[in-house]
């Protein structure tokens, strides 16, 4: 997919404020509001804008402790009944197949140290198919962002 300076333009607002008024990137962009709606239209058509999404800060509702979990497993016949079950953990907000140590790697939001332990103990290390883990706790996040562009 091509985009030119003026598609940059929008998804560089829409990144910084998802919320922005579209006449407002209108009057930057010099365009008019039409405009910029069959633009962002094709911009989802095309899967360049995946979608919108409000994002929740976990510690305001108490979430302190964010970890890491490499998760190994007894083979790869087992992956989609793992992630099947990993899928019902509330507390994890990301889960990646991936290449190297782990076969699975998860990012878990918990309230705190504690938690954390109960979780790995009660709902990670008894799912069928997982032979071990490994985990990571988060000090504190230092990057956050979207792909440049």
């Amino acid at each position: 997919m091509k985009i030119d300076g003026i598609d940059k333009k929008i998804i560089r607002s829409l990144i910084k404020d998802a919320r922005i008024p579209i006449l407002s990137i209108a009057r930057d962009v010099g365009i008019s509001g039409a405009a910029i709606h069959q633009r962002l239209r094709k911009l989802e058509k095309s899967e360049l804008i995946d979608g919108y999404q409000m994002m929740i800060n976990p510690k305001s509702l108490g979430y302190n402790t964010t970890a890491f979990v490499g998760v190994y497993l007894n083979s790869s016949a087992v992956l989609l009944s793992v992630i099947k079950r990993i899928k019902e953990i509330s507390e994890v907000l990301e889960c990646h197949y991936t290449t190297g140590k782990f076969t699975v790697f998860i990012k878990v939001v918990c309230k705190e140290n504690e938690d954390l332990m109960q979780l790995l103990d009660t709902k990670i290390k008894v799912i069928k198919g997982v032979s071990k883990f490994e985990t990571f706790i988060s000090l504190n996040q230092q990057i956050d962002r979207q792909v440049h562009v």
